[in-house]
């Protein structure tokens, strides 16, 4: 999951990427609208949290224009006022959910996971597929009852990988979707996270590589990896 932070005040729009890191949301900040508005112009998210009272185009004005552009992106409001009008003024705007300062990061995570839950198909929290089961929640995998230790990075891409249930998901995407901004394009970090990913997971491979293309679940039985990637090991990204 990616996610857009609007938020001016720099200490806890810090706090907050680094706390989503560390529950496998990729982060990206910015400190004002204009900034905001060219981030959203240029990356696709899967999430936006808005603070209200920032410099350049308001909050409010980001979330009138992310409605517009009919991207279904769902948006979270942050503020400092707890008033019912207050609020009721940002749902109007089309807000999906809201969240008082000072909050706690943990209700932050879970609002995301709701939300994102809930965009498009309301998709299960818990996911299963191919002998799979991936609960975001308790950022928790099993496979045929086992339980798998993965790293943060690589529990972000297994995420993307499952949501598209079956589908193929190309290098690109999966750098955009589970990295922030600060990814560089050219890095072999998506091909040495999917190799160590596909060890953790076990034999038979369950993450088949579709040759220039991209990566897919293979729900098949006992299915090959559709050719491993060379230069397995090494870090996985984060």
């Amino acid at each position: 999951m990616r996610v857009l932070v609007v938020e001016d005040e720099p200490y806890l729009a810090e706090a907050v990427r680094d706390g989503l890191r560390l529950e496998a949301i990729a982060a990206d900040i910015a400190g004002d609208g204009d900034a905001a508005l060219e981030l959203l112009g240029t990356n696709a998210y899967d999430l936006a949290v808005l603070d209200r009272d920032i410099p350049g185009p308001s909050g409010d004005e980001i979330a009138r224009r992310i409605v517009a552009s009919g991207s279904g992106i769902p948006i979270l409001m942050l503020t400092a006022a707890d008033r019912i009008d207050d609020k009721a003024s940002g749902f109007e705007l089309g807000a999906d959910d809201y969240l008082t300062k000072p909050f706690e990061l943990r209700e932050l995570v879970l609002r995301l996971r709701a939300l994102d839950r809930r965009r498009g198909h309301a998709r299960p929290p818990v996911r299963e597929i191919a002998g799979l089961r991936l609960d975001p929640f308790r950022r928790e995998v099993f496979r045929d009852g086992r339980y798998v230790a993965l790293t943060r990075k690589q529990f972000a891409v297994l995420e993307v990988l499952v949501g598209a249930e079956g589908g193929v998901v190309s290098a690109e995407e999966l750098l955009e979707r589970a990295w922030d901004e600060n990814a560089d394009p050219f890095t072999n970090a998506v091909r040495i996270t999917v190799s160590a990913l596909r060890k953790r997971l076990g034999e038979p491979w369950l993450i088949a590589t579709v040759p220039g293309v991209g990566y897919r679940i293979d729900e098949g039985p006992g299915a090959p990896d559709g050719g491993a990637d060379s230069g397995d090991g090494g870090a996985d990204g984060g």
